[in-house]
């Protein structure tokens, strides 16, 4: 297994996976990241993303059924292992506990510098 750091694009993949649920193929984690974070990432980012997940054990993988509506093409569908989860709930975490320890000043859009 590859290493467990997880960067932002990593975590917002993840993220993505567990919100979209049964749903979460490429395409439809590509429209949800730009939806909601109005952020456009192109399907060789998302690819490369999600291979590097499932390197590190943050993902599993599995074709779902073929479909009329992708002229008989199988979708791969994402899901995240608890080692994902786990990885999730570490970063989340830490951002939290670093967080707390910003003076309320130093985050004041009318603080200059």
């Amino acid at each position: 297994m590859k290493g467990t750091y997880l960067g932002e694009f990593q975590e917002v993949v993840l993220l993505s996976i567990l919100i979209l649920q049964d749903e979460s193929y490429g395409v439809r984690i590509q429209e949800e990241i730009q939806r909601e974070l109005n952020r456009t990432i192109s399907r060789g980012a998302l690819h490369t993303a999600l291979t590097r997940l499932e390197e590190k054990g943050f993902i599993k993988s599995e074709m779902g059924g073929a479909t009329e509506e992708r002229g008989g093409r199988r979708k791969r569908i994402y899901t995240v292992t608890n080692l994902g989860k786990e990885s999730l709930k570490e970063a989340r975490a830490v951002r939290e506990q670093l967080w707390t320890k910003v003076p309320d000043w130093a985050v004041n859009i009318n603080y200059a510098l």
